[in-house]
């Protein structure tokens, strides 16, 4: 039995090690025969690249891992999925294009990762051809288009062993696949010019594939459809979902129960709540503003267009003025006199108008546990794109944050070890609750404070329930007719200590309790956005996404979407008129 038999889950997570080392990503990771990026899988849409999880040897997984890493390092996914074809055959093309052209970009300095690449390739290409697959027209014709294209990219011969086999399929091709190789080859450092000829490659493909269709199911029938079957079997026609976001576990604390579900907490004397700027160097301070400007400038988000979206759920509408002279609405007993002079006269009425006022609050609560420190670059992005966007509208804001001021319990435990371990302290840590920008700030003046999410050694443990009960606080001591607040959070809440001391559900029961009692109370709206994770056992209104795949505007439509499932002044209807929200100048 060989090594990649008795171990297949081992040498995946050397790969899995090798690709963490060559991306620089703590989140990849190698469970259920597949590459991960926390709990969402990574396809291998590439069909040279796609193992037997449990058989494949040590080499391939390694050209697998850098394969995968290229793909990572050199290929913006957003960008790939809104041009990925709806047809299949197409869809196939333009993913393996991809991949072949990311493979061109592995580093001179690292000749071992080309190396893996090219042997995983030809053994691939032998394994096609050993199988019989090259024997029918579709075979043939996919197998020397994928041949052509690698060996066009990187300036390569093709497979020797089958060279004289595809020479016929190529020479009947090179009028109509020369254009799109050669731009290929020429775009293969800018994978959107790129993408415009592999994509008229992939519709030459499509196109030639149907015509052979047509004339197979005329002349075999049966045949032909066998033949397809077959050769779906290394290459995967069939459309690949992408596999939900996970939902967040919860248990039921059995400590918690006995205690009549009433949450202890063994010491406050060491929490703190801090303003998180002063907590970082000003030299390292406006390193990481300048950072998250670039990153910003980047991403290329539209504050206007997000204050834009955001308008109708955060402003109330507010009676300014009337409007004279109407044909309809309330009489204006100062115009009763034209009609008498002038009987057919209808304008005699006027109508309330109003003016949309931003009286709203919302409150951004961040977690800042350790898990969380692989997103701090895209959630600080979002947090002060977000911030920008409803400065522009007026509205109140305030972005705090949730950690704890040790591990393992800090300063709490070794005070509970001193005390002998009494019996069911609950809550065994010192809290940090973090203000990164306060609700009488301006964007402007918050810039700094909001920066100081890129501070990593801040990220440690997170008691969500107690945060969340701060924040709604602060929330109702502020003058609004609608307050909101936004828990951004990898998971359920987590600290080590607590757990251990009681147990793993401890903090997650006590965090439910908290948004329902609040929920109940009202005065504040309490909203989840998961990362990466499905927040809503936790929170009713909940929305999930994938911030290591980067920030969009799309995200800021799923946060309006949740925003509008509530009640609030964008879902009033007014009998008068409405002035529309007009935006400052600056923005």
């Amino acid at each position: 039995m060989t090594l990649a038999a008795q171990q297949p889950q081992r040498l995946g997570e050397l790969c899995a090690a090798a690709l963490r080392a060559l991306t620089g990503d703590a989140k990849l990771s190698w469970h259920g025969r597949l590459f991960h990026r926390g709990d969402r899988p990574l396809p291998t849409h590439a069909p040279h690249l796609r193992l037997d999880a449990e058989t494949a040897p040590l080499a391939d997984r390694r050209a697998a891992a850098d394969g995968m890493a290229l793909l990572l390092r050199h290929s913006d996914p957003q960008l790939r999925r809104r041009l990925r074809p709806e047809d299949a055959i197409e869809r196939l093309v333009y993913e393996l294009l991809e991949q072949l052209r990311v493979e061109t970009l592995a580093p001179d300095e690292m000749p071992g990762m080309a190396m893996n690449l090219r042997r995983r390739f030809e053994a691939w290409s032998l394994a096609f051809h050993q199988s019989g697959l090259t024997e029918s027209s579709l075979g043939i014709l996919l197998y020397t288009v994928i041949q052509v294209a690698r060996s066009r990219l990187n300036a390569l011969p093709v497979t020797h062993e089958t060279e004289d086999l595809i020479e016929v399929t190529r020479a009947g091709l090179a009028a109509a696949i020369g254009p799109p190789l050669a731009g290929m080859r020429r775009w293969r450092h800018d994978q959107a010019r790129f993408a415009l000829h592999a994509l008229d490659l992939a519709r030459l493909v499509r196109e030639r594939v149907q015509a052979e269709d047509e004339e197979i199911d005329d002349e075999r029938g049966d045949a032909a459809s066998a033949a397809r079957r077959n050769f779906a079997l290394p290459i995967d026609f069939e459309d690949e979902t992408e596999a939900p976001l996970p939902v967040a576990p919860s248990g039921e604390s059995r400590e918690f129960a006995a205690a009549g579900r009433r949450y202890a907490v063994f010491t406050t004397r060491y929490d703190a709540v801090l303003g998180a700027a002063g907590l970082v160097r000003r030299a390292q301070l406006r390193e990481f503003r300048e950072r998250l400007d670039a990153r910003a400038a980047e991403a290329r988000l539209s504050p206007r267009r997000i204050a834009r979206l955001l308008a109708p759920l955060l402003t109330w509408p507010r009676r300014d003025d009337w409007t004279f002279g109407e044909e309809e609405g309330r009489i204006d007993a100062r115009r009763l006199s034209q009609l008498v002079a002038s009987p057919a006269q209808h304008r005699l009425f006027r109508r309330e108008r109003h003016h949309p006022v931003a009286a709203s609050a919302l409150t951004l609560l961040i977690d800042c546990s350790g898990s969380m420190k692989g997103y701090a670059e895209p959630v600080a992005l979002f947090a002060d794109t977000l911030m920008r966007a409803l400065d522009l509208l007026g509205v109140d804001t305030e972005v705090l944050g949730f950690t704890t001021g040790g591990l393992n319990g800090g300063r709490a435990r070794r005070d509970w070890l001193r005390a002998g371990k009494p019996e069911h302290p609950g809550r065994l840590n010192e809290l940090n609750h973090l203000v990164f920008k306060h609700a009488d700030e301006t964007w402007r003046q918050a810039r700094p404070g909001i920066a100081a999410l890129l501070k990593l050694n801040l990220y440690r443990e997170g008691v969500d329930g107690e945060a969340v009960d701060w924040a709604c606080d602060r929330l109702l001591a502020r003058e609004a007719e609608r307050r909101l607040l936004l828990v951004i959070s990898d998971g359920c809440p987590m600290d080590t200590a607590t757990g251990q001391a009681n147990d793993d559900d401890y903090l997650d029961n006590h965090l439910k309790q908290v948004v329902a009692r609040r929920g109940r109370a009202g005065g504040v709206e309490i909203l989840g956005l998961g990362v990466g994770l499905d927040l809503r056992p936790y929170y009713r209104r909940a929305a999930a996404a994938d911030f290591a795949e980067g920030i969009d505007h799309a995200l800021f439509a799923e946060l309006a979407r949740v925003i509008g499932s509530g009640s609030g002044p964008g879902r009033l209807s007014l009998s008068g008129t409405c002035r529309p929200w007009r935006l400052p100048p600056d923005a």
